[in-house]
């Protein structure tokens, strides 16, 4: 069968997908390759090695489709942002815990982003992303089971039946009020919530360590800061209700304070967090039925879009942020 999607013009949304899919790539890439150079454990190693040969998949083949369509790559990041000769800024255990962590965010991307796409081609790629980020985040959690370091959300007692909630006054104001105890949707948001900050607290933590501009350090200090706060507000929350998480986050930061990565890197990396982060959260608040907790949730994600907002200035000050794509202003044609 003849190839038509030759014929078929990149979309605004196909251009998205594999332009936020190129930037991130290339942003990860530098931190496996950090990772690399200093990893001993030798069942990680491969972990690691398995998603930088993913992520250098992915970003050939986005630049084999632009340069196809002459479409300009994006600069994204390269090897000017990761120092190699640098020690090792984080553990072994954090190196596996951030491949963990990179296909909890990849694995929706790609899901996502296959409900969009218009082209074949861009279709197949990224179904191939997915499945290979699928399997090797099956290997990670078996490895994480076995070394131990990985915390199961809350468990309950099973149900004897499958329940309504019946249509009285007082019951929907217990169901939808304060004092009524936590739902497993609840509980599972609220687990995720807090696992999502504490791995995102230690890396905070090494980037703190690490970097020199006072202006960025006090920015990554008022992050640490909000992630320290949704972890001690809802970890509360948990134990209100008899629930406890296994351990508390552990610092799985090295004594370095040579950074590995450029600060373009490091702001980057916060600010798509912070864009995570309110997915997340919104997630968590559209299945909230507690006014208390949603009411929390809408705090959390002000929070986070307030501290996201003051890192991109802080990006656009130092000409560090990528513009995206542009559609043809019109207006200005119509004026000239």
């Amino acid at each position: 069968m003849e190839d038509k999607h030759h014929f078929v013009k990149l979309t605004s949304a196909d251009i998205t997908i594999l332009w936020k899919t190129y930037i991130q790539s290339t942003a990860v890439y530098c931190f496996y390759k950090h990772f690399l150079q200093n990893l001993q454990d030798v069942e990680i190693k491969p972990m690691v090695e398995e998603a930088l040969n993913n992520v250098d998949y992915t970003i050939g083949n986005v630049e084999a489709i632009f340069n196809e369509e002459k479409f300009p790559i994006p600069k994204g990041f390269s090897d000017k942002d990761v120092d190699l000769s640098a020690p090792a800024l984080f553990t072994d255990l954090y190196a596996l815990s951030f491949v963990y962590r990179g296909g909890q965010i990849t694995i929706p991307h790609y899901a996502n982003a296959l409900t969009k796409v218009t082209r074949m081609d861009i279709y197949a790629l990224l179904e191939e992303c997915q499945s290979r980020e699928t399997e090797l985040h099956r290997k990670v959690l078996n490895l994480m089971f076995s070394k131990g370091i990985f915390d199961r959300p809350p468990k309950i007692e099973y149900p004897k039946e499958a329940e309504f909630i019946e249509h009285q006054p007082s019951l929907v104001n217990t169901w939808l009020g304060e004092k009524r105890p936590l739902n497993v949707l609840e509980l599972a948001e609220i687990f995720q919530d807090i696992e999502r900050n504490g791995m995102g607290l230690v890396l905070l933590i090494g980037f703190l360590q690490v970097t020199k501009d006072k202006e960025i350090k006090n920015y990554l200090l008022k992050g640490k800061k909000l992630a320290e706060n949704q972890i001690e507000t809802l970890d509360q929350l948990l134990k209100e209700n008899d629930h406890h998480i296994g351990s508390p986050v552990p610092i799985e930061v090295t004594n370095s304070t040579t950074s590995p990565f450029s600060e373009r890197l490091i702001l980057f990396l916060i600010s798509a967090s912070n864009q995570v982060a309110i997915s997340k959260l919104g997630d968590a608040l559209s299945v909230s039925m507690r006014k208390d907790l949603a009411v929390q949730y809408g705090r959390f994600i002000a929070d986070v879009m307030k501290f996201g907002d003051e890192g991109q200035k802080l990006m656009i000050e130092r000409g560090w942020m990528e513009k995206p794509p542009q559609p043809m202003d019109r207006n200005k044609l119509y004026k000239s």
